[in-house]
């Protein structure tokens, strides 16, 4: 029986030891067409800077890849970090994408710098107190709706005639989801790496809701990290490359993601072991039946109406297969 929700996934591009960046750029576009053709309602690519294990830098790059070797899936942003640019940079990048693709882009948009504070220097990226004014600025860029007196006012956004594409946020507190209501977009929770439960920030979210032209319902996405094998050993084998990148970045130490087998070698620290044993309760690692009925109690739990799956293995066959898996054991309908 075929799930009570949309089914989606994100890509961050991950550069795996013993690959180069350009394999791991050409299987971005591998991904979105096996994923495309599994039946994947959207793929996403969250924006990163400063790691070195991670290539999804430019979300806007990897979207029109994507699309121009797509028919179907919708792709866009999880997220474009919005404080490291400027509204109107945003607003003329995700029109032209929709001016290209009508009707398969979505513009994902989170706070988070998504680096460390060395990169947000570098992008000369705002405080987190500004991001409402740079979201407010982005929809009046859009919506052309400025004061008359405002210095934006005489700035048209261009390519003109275009609109831009469905808006969605993303957040992990009730605060976020709150505004997302407000606002009348989409809203993504981060149960990927937050401990928060995600049903409170869905109920303020739909209570606070506003009908919109591009959302006339609420729309809720959970967000969840899952890693899926023929096997549950097989899978958490598997696991052990993410929850050793893991532990290391969060300690300060960036690489490329570790083979399995070196990071089961990998000694790690008290505080890295902590680490691991504190962030792997959020992660879904199994078989198809493990991997399904954990991310049904997940997204029932809260009333998902789609669930988005990033998965971070080692080997690039392994991941697609994971993705394989997964839509097989949701049942959902295949394009090709």
């Amino acid at each position: 029986m075929a799930a009570p929700f949309a089914l989606s996934l994100q890509d961050l591009a991950p550069i795996a030891e013993g690959t180069s960046t350009a394999e791991a750029m050409a299987e971005t576009i591998r991904l979105a067409q096996e994923a495309d053709r599994l039946g994947y309602t959207r793929l996403w690519y969250a924006e990163h800077h400063g790691m070195p294990s991670i290539a999804s830098s430019v979300p806007e790059i990897l979207i029109g890849s994507a699309a121009a070797h797509t028919k179907s899936i919708r792709v866009g942003s999880g997220g474009v970090m919005l404080l490291n640019h400027a509204p109107l940079r945003i607003a003329e990048a995700y029109r032209t994408l929709e001016g290209l693709f009508p009707g398969r882009i979505d513009l994902g948009i989170g706070r988070a710098p998504g680096g460390d504070g060395y990169a947000m220097r570098a992008l000369r990226s705002g405080g987190g107190e500004e991001f409402s004014t740079y979201l407010a600025e982005l929809m009046a860029f859009d919506e052309d709706s400025f004061p008359p007196d405002h210095p934006f006012s005489r700035v048209p956004v261009s390519p003109g005639g275009i609109r831009l594409p469905p808006m969605w946020l993303l957040g992990s507190s009730g605060a976020s989801a709150q505004a997302a209501g407000q606002l009348g977009i989409g809203y993504a929770f981060a149960a990927h790496f937050s401990h928060t439960p995600p049903a409170p920030a869905f109920e303020a979210y739909r209570y606070a809701f506003r009908a919109t032209e591009a959302f006339s319902k609420p729309r809720t996405m959970l967000c969840v990290s899952a890693i899926c094998a023929p096997t549950d050993e097989e899978a958490q084998y598997l696991s052990r490359s993410q929850a050793v990148s893991w532990a290391l970045f969060t300690t300060g130490e960036q690489r490329k993601l570790m083979a399995p087998e070196d990071a089961h070698a990998r000694i790690l620290t008290a505080q890295q072991q902590s680490v691991i044993d504190h962030q792997s309760t959020l992660w879904i690692v199994g078989s198809p039946q493990t991997v399904r009925d954990a991310t049904a109690e997940k997204a029932e739990s809260c009333g998902a109406d789609e669930v988005m799956i990033t998965t971070t293995v080692h080997s690039y066959a392994l991941r697609r297969r994971s993705y394989a898996l997964i839509a097989q054991a949701f049942d959902v309908e295949p394009r090709g």
